[in-house]
């Protein structure tokens, strides 16, 4: 699951505390360009909000596991929460890691869909194609307008839609069970939702209990272990976690979560994610457009490493190896703006880029 080509994963320093009650905080490298990340910050939490960006949550930089630099809206707190919409996708890719640590999934076997007859040729699907989304199903979510950008798919041609808000809601793993195949797993990449929405059901019908049970799954092997402590999972009536699109946080609980896959999956010298797993995560899919999408994170080709977890309206989880740097944006800009939420994001990693020496 590793690639040589890979830049390392940093660990913990021995003098900086782990934030699993109370975030470290600690000053600006004396490297990083300061006037330019004020301006980028003051910019995004202008009055009135600013047209490009429009509303941005929080904002908190993570640097050698210290915050470095925060801010919020006006209206908002640290603990306030927010919805992830898709950075939810890489929660649950870490859930399916947990569950690989402990040898209850393979994720080269086929992927067990209840829908799927025995002949059903989508039955040859394995866990690790939906999670890289080489799976050959159908889903339609957005057009992808080429400069960070994207738009949505009307009602009546999308399948995220009727997913998440529509007559798929009360059991939105079912309802990816209808994509039909439209390809062979490998021979395209096509982002699918629907794939995350199963996976997550995978989890909690590996984990069982119920609802109930796949709860105290999250919380004891992942959100409670990291002081997550304002993460807020969403069920559908089916019972399932709606592991596509929500789970709320903090913009400091993301950061949490960043900095474990920074660090490789360890957190106060406990093994979360399995030995490599973080490193496939981050391997691009060569499918991808231009080798742009991991196993449910995002990757950023450059010098720095970044990986990405990303989400609709400019929600971003932005973690460089290279700068040991974690970067949360929370907010709601529109899709069609979402482009620009990109490039202030790479202005801000930017303004941390002195530090690489």
């Amino acid at each position: 699951m590793t690639s040589s080509s890979l830049i390392p994963l940093p660990v913990q320093s021995d003098g900086v505390p782990w934030p699993t009650e109370d975030w470290p905080t600690g000053p600006l490298d004396a490297r990083v360009d300061r006037a330019g990340l004020e301006k980028l910050v003051d910019h995004a939490f202008a009055q009135p909000e600013p047209d490009d960006l429009e509303r941005t949550h929080g904002f908190v930089a993570v640097q050698g596991g210290r915050v470095v630099a925060e801010r919020y809206a006006h209206d908002v707190e640290p603990d306030d929460t927010f919805t992830s919409w898709s950075m939810a996708k890489s929660i649950t890719c870490a859930l399916v890691g947990i569950l690989v640590r402990q040898g209850r999934i393979d994720i080269s076997d086929p992927i067990p869909v209840k829908e799927w007859g025995a002949d059903d040729p989508r039955r040859r699907i394995t866990i690790d194609q939906m999670l890289r989304m080489v799976d050959g199903l159908r889903f339609r979510e957005a057009e992808d307008l080429g400069d960070g950008s994207v738009r949505y798919y009307a009602e009546d041609e999308s399948d995220v839609i009727p997913m998440l808000f529509g007559h798929g809601k009360a059991d939105a793993a079912g309802f990816a069970a209808t994509l039909p195949k439209v390809a062979e797993p490998e021979a395209r990449w096509n982002y699918n939702s629907g794939g995350s929405n199963l996976l997550a059901r995978l989890v909690g019908e590996t984990v069982g209990g119920g609802e109930q049970g796949m709860r105290t799954f999250m919380e004891q092997e992942l959100f409670g272990p990291l002081g997550m402590r304002t993460a807020q999972p969403r069920f559908d009536e089916a019972g399932h976690f709606i592991g596509s699109a929500f789970c709320y946080c903090s913009a400091r609980d993301f950061a949490r979560f960043g900095l474990l896959n920074l660090r490789d999956g360890l957190w106060e010298g406990r093994r979360i994610l399995p030995e490599g797993w973080v490193d496939y995560c981050r391997t691009p899919t060569p499918q991808s457009p231009m080798g742009t999408y991991g196993a449910h994170f995002w990757v950023v080709p450059g010098s720095l490493g970044l990986f990405t977890c990303n989400g609709a309206f400019g929600q971003r989880t932005l973690i460089s190896p290279k700068l040991d740097l974690v970067v949360v944006r929370v907010g709601r800009t529109a899709p069609e703006k979402v482009g620009h939420v990109i490039r202030w994001c790479k202005e801000v990693v930017d303004a941390f880029r002195p530090t690489a020496a």
